[in-house]
């Protein structure tokens, strides 16, 4: 029988890696393989459904495949480095350390040692798994020999989607029929929202002079964040700039069904999951060319070489005046979003990992 176990640093509820992780986990017992989740730690809401990675040794048996997801820096990479199963790395990208350096030291020192593992690690695995073209590369300029792109899977199913409405009436009361331009994504440097600050400066400065901004996501870098949200007060903005976390599924989709445009103007995005719910939810995009964007939007949204204000809120009110290219953005996405269903990816992710399998027990 095929083993195939996965190996993640933390294993969190609501967090797109821990969904990936747990879904992949059930796709593989599907079809009748074995597979557990070894974590250096997990939230107590998912403890039952993970073993620590130093158990590992006394569970291990012939024919095992190790599925390492990386994200971050963790003694396990460390514990893989030494073990003689195969190894398979998924590549969820690792934020360069330069983004972090003068915010929060920590963080770099941090990723800059993920990043050191992941080089010793790729060279040692049998494959590597990219969530995009974009991180296949990386992983190739690591040492990796052979890759494959699969998306990373997660549940966007358009038919179980449910939007707060008293959220969503919350929030259009609070606009009062102004532009909303939306941003939903951790609040850290890579993520550049002092651009998007300046975008809706822009915009309010041209074409809507109460147009606001919405931003969805963690405090991750706190210093970044105050500068963020200070620098949006020195503009003048500080009432039309609105932070939202911790929402629940159904909130989200009201942040989402309330906006008009979404804009994401990230330097650095090794897949954007926010894209294709943005997709899902029917809101049209404009994005900044960086990273894997480009890639994962495909012709769902407005693609820009620049994040200049005044290109950047040039694209937003082509959307905002012209109904036919907005919806022609919005069917565009419920097309593209086919192409990342979770049925297909986890297909995908057996018929590799078959592979791998196959060429351990030499029948390949």
């Amino acid at each position: 029988m095929t083993a195939v176990h996965q190996f993640v640093p933390a294993l969190l509820p609501r967090d797109a890696t821990g969904d990936h992780t747990r879904a992949l986990r059930d796709a593989f017992r599907a079809q009748g393989w074995e597979s557990d989740i070894y974590v250096e730690a997990a939230h107590d809401e998912l403890s039952h459904e993970a073993r620590y990675f130093e158990r590992y040794p006394e569970n291990a048996r012939p024919g095992d495949v190790l599925l390492y997801q990386v994200g971050t820096s963790s003694p396990v990479a460390d514990f893989l480095l030494g073990r003689p199963e195969p190894l398979v790395l998924d590549y969820h990208n690792i934020t360069p350390e330069s983004f972090y350096v003068g915010w929060e030291e920590h963080t770099a020192t941090k990723v800059a040692l993920a990043h050191r593992q992941v080089a010793a690690l790729a060279p040692r695995a049998v494959l590597g798994i990219a969530d995009s073209a974009f991180n296949a590369r990386e992983l190739e300029l690591m040492g990796c020999h052979h890759t494959a792109v699969v998306p990373i899977l997660v549940e966007l199913d358009v038919d179980t989607y449910e939007v707060d409405q008293r959220e969503l009436s919350r929030l259009t009361e609070l606009h009062q029929g102004a532009t909303v331009l939306l941003f939903v994504g951790r609040i850290s440097p890579n993520k550049a929202h002092e651009h998007l600050v300046e975008a809706l400066w822009m915009y309010r400065h041209l074409y809507d002079p109460d147009a606001c901004l919405h931003l969805v996501g963690p405090l991750v870098t706190p210093d970044y964040a105050d500068a963020v949200f200070a620098f949006a007060a020195e503009l003048g903005l500080a009432d039309a700039v609105r932070h939202g976390e911790g929402l629940t599924a159904g909130e989200l989709a009201a942040w989402y069904e309330d906006a008009d445009v979404f804009v994401c103007l990230s330097q650095h995005e090794g897949f954007c999951i926010p894209l294709l719910e943005a997709m899902r939810a029917g809101t049209p995009i404009v994005a900044l060319d960086a990273g894997a964007v480009g890639e994962t939007m495909a012709d769902a949204g407005i693609l820009l070489p620049t994040a200049r204000p005044a290109t950047v809120a040039a694209a937003v009110d082509r959307i905002r005046s012209d109904d036919v290219l907005a919806g022609r953005l919005v069917e565009s996405g419920r097309r593209r979003l086919r192409d990342f269903t979770s049925e297909r990816t986890a297909r995908r992710f057996v018929e590799v990992l078959a592979e791998v399998a196959a060429i351990d027990r030499g029948v390949a």
